[in-house]
């Protein structure tokens, strides 16, 4: 039973989803109780490898409030723990088709750890999101239609 905390909508919008990668979350005590409580964006956020290390930056964690003294900075970098091999695969992924890596989704998994749903994905010219946008219109429309004839 996973329970979802936060979706990047936006990611969507703006991006063409290549490859999704499910990876683990570096975090401090009181960001894991700030991100089970939903105080988390997404909003802009992307990440970059270095060091045959992956980070996420712009991620948006807001201070746990009864953890006054021992906070956490809310927009530090985060290290995504994902096996060498996968990290190996998305540098070259990257390197090769000049790709970007930007998380989707924040969840909590069946064992209670909190886990981040990466994908690799090329960004949109403003007539794709266009046409997405168009795409999803006619889409809605058809399904309006084909419930109004079931009746």
């Amino acid at each position: 039973m996973m329970k979802i905390i936060v979706n990047n909508k936006k990611a969507r919008h703006d991006y063409f989803i290549e490859e999704t990668y499910q990876a683990g979350i570096e975090l401090l005590g009181s960001e894991v109780k700030s991100i089970k409580d939903g105080r988390i964006n997404l909003k802009d956020s992307y990440a970059k490898i270095k060091k045959n290390e992956i980070f996420l930056y712009n991620v948006n964690i807001a201070p746990y409030k009864q953890s006054a003294m021992f906070n956490h900075e809310p927009e530090r970098p985060r290290k995504l723990l994902l096996h060498k091999n996968e990290i190996i695969k998305i540098n070259q992924k990257i390197k090769q088709d000049k790709c970007t890596i930007i998380p989707l989704k924040v969840y909590v998994d069946d064992r209670g750890l909190i886990k981040v749903d990466i994908a690799i994905a090329k960004g949109k010219k403003k007539f794709d999101k266009r046409e997405t946008i168009a795409k999803r219109d006619f889409d809605r429309k058809m399904r309006k239609v084909k419930k109004y004839d079931r009746l």
